[in-house]
C-alpha cells in the first residue's frame, strides 16, 4: 500500500514531463520514436478505469479565466485538441489509486486521515509559462510563483507515504488541453489564485469526469 502514496502514479501514457527535444542528448530520429510511442500509448486507452488523486483546484472565477486564455492560445497557435472545462482545471498533487473501480470506504478514510494531518497556512500560486509537454498536453506552470505547491506537494507526500522520503521530482502545472503540436515554452501574464484546501477528486478516465470526494482545509 505505501507503494501507492510515494509519488504521482502517472503511467507511461499520461507522464508529466518537459518536452523532449534534439539538443538534450536525443537524436531527432530517437525524438520522433518516443512521441509515436506516447501518441500510441494515448490511443490504446487506459489500462484503468477509475483514479483518486488529491490536487490543488482553482476558484471559479480564475478557471473561468483560464479557459478564456487557453481558448485564445489554442486559436492563437491553430491547435486542434478539446480544451478541458473550466470545473477540470486542477494541479495534481499525488495520486492514490488507479484501478478498474473504487477502494473500499476504509481504504479512502485512511488517506483522508493521514491528510488531515497536515499542516499549512493558505498560499497564493501563479502561473506565468505556458508551454507543451512531451505527451501533448499544452499546461500552465511557472517558477518562484509555484514553490508553495512544491512544498504542499512535498508535505502531502510525507503525510500519505510511511516512510517520507526526501523531496520528489514534481512540477506544478495546469493542463489545458492536448495536441499533437508542439508549443515552446514562453511567458505569458501570471494566472494567479489562493490555494485555500486539498481535494480528493475522483476522476473517470476517458470520460473527462471529476467528482470531489472530499476537502482538506489549510490552516
Amino acid at each position: 500500500m505505501a507503494a501507492l502514496f510515494g509519488s504521482t502514479i502517472e503511467g507511461l501514457a499520461g507522464r508529466h514531463s518537459p518536452a523532449l527535444r534534439p539538443e538534450q542528448g536525443l537524436s531527432r530520429l530517437a525524438v520522433d520514436r518516443l512521441r509515436r510511442r506516447h501518441a500510441s500509448l494515448r490511443r490504446t486507452g487506459p489500462r484503468f478505469t477509475d483514479r483518486l488523486f488529491f490536487a490543488a483546484l482553482p476558484d471559479a472565477e480564475t478557471a473561468e479565466r483560464i479557459a478564456e486564455r487557453a481558448a485564445a492560445w489554442r486559436a492563437r497557435y491553430g491547435l486542434t485538441g478539446r480544451l478541458l472545462k473550466a470545473g477540470y482545471f486542477h494541479v495534481t498533487l499525488s495520486t492514490v489509486h488507479e484501478c478498474h473501480r473504487l477502494p473500499d470506504a476504509e481504504e479512502i478514510d485512511g488517506w483522508m486521515a493521514r491528510a488531515g494531518g497536515l499542516s499549512m497556512p493558505s498560499f497564493q500560486v501563479g502561473f506565468d509559462r505556458l508551454m507543451s509537454f512531451a505527451n501533448g498536453a499544452l499546461v500552465l506552470t511557472g517558477d518562484d510563483s509555484t514553490v508553495g505547491l512544491e512544498v504542499l506537494q512535498q508535505r502531502l507526500c510525507d503525510s500519505l507515504d510511511d516512510t517520507p522520503r526526501p523531496a520528489r521530482r514534481y512540477t506544478p502545472h495546469v493542463t489545458l488541453l492536448y495536441d499533437g503540436r508542439h508549443i515552446e515554452a514562453e511567458p505569458v501574464e501570471p494566472i494567479a489564485w489562493t490555494v485555500r484546501e486539498v481535494v480528493l477528486v475522483h476522476s473517470r478516465v476517458g470520460q473527462t469526469t471529476h467528482r470531489h470526494i472530499a476537502r482538506i482545509p489549510l490552516g
